[in-house]
């Protein structure tokens, strides 16, 4: 799919896209307001008093369009001016939003239009994760090509997005299904081959009967079922394609430490990768003195003693035991059941050429996930007595010197180096040798990637029989998907059915050859997504360098705690390898991590079969729901929203219903981001932000009406007392611009910035009219309220400002009246509240009662002495202190606190 602006051309075309699109809106709104009654300001000038149903619909209707239009416009990328890359995971166009999709989309549009009005060169992408098992699922159930149902889905996904009205950079689109940007994936799977970091062996895998693919070890749940299909997996050896993740182990353990906190994901990244303490070598294994294809990689916690290694350890399902090798049988054959059985097969490590036996161990695992270990008897008891009990020789390779220091010893070139250099100089040879050496943990594996199915990138690899796996050259790029017709969901890979594809000839030697027929696991696609949205349009690389280095790090990323792990892993991976290949100057992808909390709404299940209700089979009129049936009592839960579950929302419902700008005020004010919402929409949080939308509204009525009632706003006619007044609303405008800026930069918690804003309005609520007539505090602390609202309810603040835009008479020159509230810049802390005041409010209490404040000025403020004869021989003080007794008195100069204890 074209990205939208290459479809639509200039932007009024977007404008007509965009309305088309939000028909849906329009339809609901005339059965309710005929579209011919208009009465908001923006199409009148006359000013709706209250903010009722019928308005709020009007407000979104004319703005909706408009406000889209602004984020239609292309511009170059201006790297003289600060950025902002706010990302929100992508979706996968499965054909409807739901409302967890709606959270994290208005979290992201919120923050790019805030940042945007910080005079940030803002980027907030969108795109499809388009590749998947789904598509394929619905060409086998429906006969729909999966290409033809993805781009449908995609449309249909597209209108929904506008209908919410979010910010999204849509001329960065990128779709991973299409060959302009899977040619790119494939490119760098090349560069990973060249780099030894890809790489084929047969691997027991899991299989799921269902789908006819290999799935992944986070694919499998904790029932041994498939995560998709919910199949019984099943085990079986396959060759397959790996990325050898392995090798950026320390690196991506090491940088977890320059990140900022991650809201505990950073320790599940920890986790995931483990303790990078020993490494892998490689083997080559001889039988019966001669060398065999085999090779074979086998880890050590002890590198630097590898001179001393006596032999390697296999488990009793590895798979040369259980796989397609030519050395089954012998394994097989020399394997004893419950004991360690020494073999005729010997393995010769490639970097110190030592040739050792392969011995079959009694136990049914090692730690983790090994399967295959090097015994050095000089670093490990067991390994020692497995050696002596199996009669296998061996030499001492480590020395304590008095000193308490270890030498290494009988180790070649290594000899004499303390274990730290030899630990350093063995994995360095290693990896300049390209046969192990990365230093990483015992439990974490490498990334399998293939997938037998069709819906996915191609892996661009030919096999020719005389010269092996060979890559598909550079320029022969993308290698495009056949167009298979046929989808069974049985058998081999459905490209396997287009021969004209699979065989070709060889680049190398142009004899004939196949194509690989397995394709890349999704993760591959959104692994490296970020980076295109930098330079999406490019067709000669992946992405401009200058253009990535400008953008990345991404600032914001956003997206569901389910994602922590698999794919913020291979993401990172990718990063770096990118970045060793000079492509990035950032290694780390993403600066901050946002992760949010699911949405979840009630289920209904049957006590008996645990078969979910929906709402209309259940009765709620009672004290607790039952079967509307049978009268049963069910079980209650909160879950995640499902189809299954008969528990989703609908967010286009609730747009009807709600509108835009109240949905998204609900989704930001519920609860803090990384918290679940309960969905109710009868709670505190969906009336409460209503209420507020109509104060708001208020607010701005009320400052029209006192400025076109004939009097002429003149600050100089308010008293002391409002003056003081006036003063405590400029005071608490600064308090809330400070708080809100910290909360849309700092912890992201958008609820207590509505929280702030709404107390502001209440603020304004009490100023009595002679303040909102002559008050410039008034005015302004209500522009900036009105400024603040608008990232999270654009309609309504917009309209506002319409109306405040062409109040008479304004008193505060400063702001931009003559545009859009979207294009103000966001309210700045007046300089002169920064400054300490000469004059601190002293509280005083009596008793631990308190009695009221005292002026004393701020050099006094810290001395007990002064503060106490201030107070004495003030007005509170004369009434409340004199001719008491005082016990004692207390002064806290840091809460401006003194208390009296006085004889009653």
């Amino acid at each position: 799919m074209q990205s939208v602006y290459q479809r639509a051309g200039p932007c009024s075309s977007c404008l007509k896209r965009q309305l088309n699109g939000f028909l849906g809106l329009i339809k609901w709104q005339r059965r309710l307001v005929p579209a011919c009654v208009r009465t908001i300001y923006s199409e009148t000038g006359k000013w709706e008093k209250n903010y009722g149903l019928e308005t709020r619909k009007r407000v979104e209707n004319w703005w909706f369009p408009r406000i889209k239009e602004q984020f239609c416009r292309i511009s170059e990328t201006d790297k003289s001016r600060p950025k902002f890359y706010v990302l929100s995971m992508f979706p996968y166009p499965s054909g409807k939003l739901h409302m967890g999709h709606v959270r994290v989309y208005t979290i992201s549009d919120a923050v790019a239009r805030f940042q945007k009005m910080r005079g940030m060169q803002v980027i907030n992408p969108m795109g499809w994760d388009a590749f998947g098992l789904p598509a394929e699922n619905a060409a086998v159930e429906h006969g729909l090509h999966p290409a033809s149902w993805t781009q449908s889905n995609i449309q249909h996904m597209r209108k929904q997005f506008d209908a919410l009205g979010l910010s999204f950079t849509w001329e960065r689109e990128v779709t991973t299904c299409l060959p302009e940007y899977y040619k790119w994936t494939q490119y760098l799977f090349l560069k990973l081959f060249e780099a030894g970091i890809v790489y084929q062996k047969e691997a027991l895998v899991n299989w799921d009967p269902v789908d006819q693919t290999v799935l992944a070890n986070e694919q499998v749940d904790d029932n041994g079922c498939s995560w998709r299909s919910g199949a019984k997996v099943e085990q079986k050896y396959l060759k397959q394609w790996f990325i050898k993740t392995t090798a950026y182990a320390k690196a991506m353990f090491d940088a977890l430490s320059d990140l900022p906190e991650w809201y505990g994901i950073k320790e599940m990244q920890a986790n995931w990768i483990g303790d990078c303490v020993g490494c892998s070598l490689d083997f080559l294994l001889k039988v019966n003195g001669k060398v065999t294809e085999e090779k074979l990689a086998a880890y050590t916690y002890t590198p630097e003693a590898i001179y001393g290694a006596s032999h390697l350890y296999i488990l009793p399902t590895h798979r040369l035991l259980h796989g397609n090798s030519s050395l089954k049988e012998v394994f097989q054959r020399e394997f004893i059941p419950g004991k360690d059985s020494l073999t005729s097969v010997t393995a010769v490590n490639l970097l110190t050429n030592q040739e050792i036996p392969i011995v079959i161990s009694a136990k049914t695992n090692f730690d983790n996930y090994l399967d295959t270990k090097i015994g050095i008897p000089s670093t490990s008891a067991e390994d020692a007595a497995v050696a002596k009990n199996l009669g296998i020789s061996f030499t001492e390779v480590i020395e304590t010197l008095p000193n308490g220091l270890e030498k290494v010893i009988n180790s070649a070139e290594i000899t004499g180096m303390t274990r730290q250099e030899a630990l350093k100089a063995i994995t360095q040879q290693a990896k300049n040798k390209r046969i192990g050496g990365d230093l990483t943990s015992d439990k974490l594996r490498d990334w399998l990637i293939s997938r037998q199915r069709y819906w996915g990138t191609p892996i661009p690899i030919v096999h020719c029989p005389a010269c092996g796996a060979v890559p598909v050259p550079y320029g022969d790029l993308p290698v495009l998907l056949p167009n298979v017709t046929t989808f069974t969901g049985k058998g081999a890979s459905p490209l396997e059915s287009a021969p004209e594809w699979v065989n070709c000839s060889c680049p190398k030697c142009k004899a004939a050859a196949r194509r690989e027929v397995d394709t890349m696991d999704t993760f591959v696609d959104s692994a490296w997504y970020y980076l295109r949205y930098t330079d999406p349009h490019n067709s000669d690389r992946p992405f401009n360098s200058d253009l990535a280095d400008y953008w990345m790090p991404v600032d914001l990323y956003i997206g569901g705690k389910e994602h922590a792990v698999m794919h913020l892993f291979y993401a990172r991976f990718f990063s770096h390898f990118c970045h060793d290949l000079k492509m990035t100057k950032h290694k780390e992808p993403f600066h901050k991590l946002l992760v949010q909390g699911l949405i979840k709404n009630q289920t209904f299940r049957l006590t008996t079969t645990g078969q979910c209700l929906k709402r209309e089979e259940v009765d709620l009129t009672g004290s607790e729901p039952v079967h509307l049936k049978t009268g049963e009592k069910l079980q209650v839960a909160w879950e995640k929203m499902s189809k299954s579950k008969y528990n989703g929302i609908d967010p286009e419902e609730i747009v009807k219903e709600y509108g835009i700008d109240t949905l998204r005020l609900y989704i930001l004010f519920a609860a803090p981001p990384e918290q679940d919402i309960l969905w109710d929409a009868k709670t505190d949080a969906m009336p409460g932000v209503q209420r507020w939308q109509v104060r708001l509204w208020a607010l701005v009525t009320k400052l029209i009406e006192a400025r076109t009632s004939g009097i002429m706003p003149n600050p100089e006619l308010l008293n002391k007392k409002e003056k003081a007044e006036a003063r405590k609303i400029w005071e608490q405008k600064n308090l809330v611009i400070s708080e809100v800026t910290e909360y849309f930069t700092k912890d992201h918690l958008f609820n207590a910035a509505i929280s702030r804003l709404m107390s502001l309005t209440n603020v304004l609520h009490q100023a009595p009219r002679p303040l909102v007539l002559h008050s410039t505090e008034f005015e302004d602390a209500l522009a900036s309220l009105c400024i603040m609202v608008a990232p999270m309810a654009p309609h309504i603040a917009s309209e506002m400002w319409k109306g405040l835009a062409h109040v008479q008479n304004k008193l505060c020159t400063h702001h931009h009246w003559d545009v859009d509230v979207l294009h103000q810049s966001w309210p700045k802390v007046d300089p002169v509240y920064l400054q300490p005041s000469d004059v601190v409010e002293m509280s005083v209490l009596i008793n631990n009662k308190a009695c009221g404040k005292v002026s004393v000025p701020q050099q006094a403020a810290r001395n007990f002495e002064e503060v106490q004869e201030l107070v004495l021989q003030s007005e509170l003080g004369a009434k409340h202190l004199q001719g008491r007794a005082i016990k004692k008195a207390f002064l806290s100069p840091r809460t401006a606190l003194i208390n009296f204890l006085v004889q009653e």
